[in-house]
């Protein structure tokens, strides 16, 4: 067995290579976490995820550590706050669709019950058919935004080589 060809070389306290190993492609059951894991994903864009690996405390602490409805709260105070925030991605446009999204989850959990009842609802889309989900539903949801968001949390294949041995472990879940 063989480690994911991108982590391979990296030393096992590389952020990168902890997340690989213990979150990437694991299913998330609590829907702050997977509020969490669509802001950095967004916020990823553009730039790279080891970025956001290390300034995901920040984020967590910017974020209100990702309280849904607490984020869906946020008024222009909040906003220009982060927007001062250099221990996070100061765009405008992606603490909106932070903001945004928090309200869209809070009625998809009036309506599902969770968020994750939602995501589950929909479980077994083909990748095309949640991209077009994801976009008439949230902001600032591209194509490689919502892939990515979607492996990383078990809704989509791919997170993994199949001679990784996290790819094992996953399909044992």
């Amino acid at each position: 067995m063989s480690y994911c060809t991108y982590v391979q070389p990296l030393p096992e306290d590389n952020l990168h290579k902890i997340y690989h190993d213990h979150h990437y492609g694991y299913p998330i059951e609590d829907d702050n976490e997977l509020f969490e894991r669509l802001v950095l994903e967004i916020n990823q864009a553009g730039l790279s995820w080891d970025l956001m690996l290390k300034k995901q405390k920040n984020f967590q602490k910017a974020y209100s550590n990702f309280h849904i409805a607490t984020v869906a709260a946020y008024g222009e105070e909040e906003v220009n706050r982060l927007l001062q925030d250099a221990g996070i991605v100061r765009n405008r446009l992606k603490v909106a669709a932070a903001i945004h999204n928090a309200k869209v989850i809070i009625a998809l959990q009036e309506e599902y019950g969770s968020f994750k009842k939602w995501l589950d609802f929909h479980r077994g889309k083909k990748k095309e058919e949640w991209m077009k989900l994801f976009k008439k539903t949230f902001k600032f949801t591209g194509g490689e935004i919502v892939n990515e968001f979607l492996m990383s949390t078990g809704y989509l294949p791919g997170a993994h080589d199949e001679d990784c041995p996290i790819y094992s472990k996953l399909t044992t879940l």
